[in-house]
């Protein structure tokens, strides 16, 4: 459970000198945290499983949009804080070189939450971005594997001889500047490897097909180092930017090389956009071993669905119903003063401002994904022993 000191109110500090993160939150500020909180916590509650002790462990991945980047709200923090802790370990993308908003929201988690990141992209178009794990020591440990896997080619190192094309010259950014970054973990008797990805952005076929070469060379890379993963269970995941009608080849590239998706996650949108902008960026495929499973629900007709999917955070915080409460700050984010007053006086703009760019640069344009993983297969293990010693 994340620690809620700031929350407090000033009689509290008044017989403890309690430890706070931000200690200039305003009584106004506390209470419409309070109760966006209370609300995320119910969201939480009907959406992600519980943990249960020894017998599952919680994955997710959240690109958490230009984190470290000025202006995010103490209360801004809480909630991304809150959304973390619902899990055990988690993949982030569009991590800043700036740290300071990381290490908040590490200290509001408590001492039991851990980091592990890579260094920041630099160049042209990288947006100085890296990618980090955060994971609750208490559930799981890392295993010592860490490192951004080498994607290379002599066709991309002819590139940069000669010059090359565009095409090759992007394929060059995502092996130089934002490689796929992979990291061992283990939890009980499991050892897995994931593998954090923020493929090419974009809608276009070229922008698709530079996908499809990003993949080929993560895949040539997987395949190259597989003796050097320390583990058989492998997870990509991350912000992959996948567009329904564009990457239908890209995606079925990874199934032929035995990565598969969950189905609890299958085709969900992650992105706040609506209609036919609507996409599922965020995925995760799986190419694990035996005893390693995705943990099942029965349904109401008898069939089964694997554990896992999308949190609609703004159901919760930040949502449609919420934005007059923060009218004073849409008004305070507007750069000049003519602005500053149309958000005073018109109120649909104040609150399309809201809804389309203040809270996704609060907490994100896209939503966390998570699957429930299976961690006790003692009885499988022992059931399968036992045949083949009588057999």
């Amino acid at each position: 459970m994340p620690f809620y000191n700031d929350l407090r109110p000033a009689s509290d500090f008044e017989e403890r000198d309690f430890e706070q993160v931000f200690p200039e939150m305003t009584e106004r500020e506390k209470l419409r945290c309070i109760a966006g909180l209370i609300r995320l916590r119910g969201l939480l509650a009907e959406e992600v499983r519980p943990r249960r002790t020894e017998q599952n462990l919680l994955i997710a991945s959240w690109n958490i949009a230009n984190l470290g980047d000025a202006g995010r709200l103490p209360e801004a923090l809480y909630y991304i804080a809150e959304i973390l802790a619902a899990f055990d370990l988690i993949a982030v993308q569009e991590l800043t070189a700036n740290l300071s908003d990381l290490d908040k929201i590490m200290r509001i988690l408590g001492p039991n939450w851990r980091y592990i990141y890579n260094d920041p992209a630099r160049g042209p178009g990288s947006n100085d971005e890296s990618s980090a794990y955060l994971y609750n020591t208490d559930r799981v440990r890392p295993t010592g594997l860490t490192g951004e896997l080498s994607v290379w080619s002599d066709e991309m190192s002819d590139a940069i001889a000669h010059g090359g094309d565009a095409e090759l010259q992007t394929l060059t950014r995502f092996a130089a500047q934002r490689p796929p970054y992979i990291t061992g973990f283990t939890t009980r008797w499991k050892r897995f490897s994931l593998v954090n990805l923020h493929l090419q952005p974009g809608k276009d076929s070229d922008e698709a097909e530079i996908r499809r070469k990003e993949i080929a060379l993560l895949l040539q890379a997987l395949d190259d180092n597989a003796d050097q993963r320390w583990a058989e269970n492998t997870i990509l995941m991350g912000d992959m930017n996948f567009y329904a009608a564009r990457d239908g080849e890209n995606i079925e590239m990874l199934h032929q090389a035995g990565y598969w998706e969950s189905d609890g996650l299958l085709n969900k949108q992650t992105n706040l956009a609506t209609g036919r902008r609507a996409e599922a960026y965020d995925r995760m495929f799986f190419s694990v071993g035996e005893y390693f499973r995705i943990a099942k629900q029965v349904q109401a007709d008898g069939s089964t669905v694997e554990q896992g999917g999308v949190v609609p955070i703004y159901d919760a915080v930040m949502g449609p119903d919420h934005w007059q409460h923060y009218h004073q700050e849409v008004i305070d984010k507007r750069d000049t003063a003519a602005l500053q007053q149309k958000m005073r006086d018109d109120l649909d703009a104040a609150e399309e401002y809201f809804m389309r760019h203040y809270r996704w640069r609060q907490l994100s344009d896209h939503l966390p994904i998570w699957v429930e993983l299976e961690t006790d297969d003692t009885r499988a293990f022992l059931e399968r022993n036992a045949e083949e010693l009588t057999s």
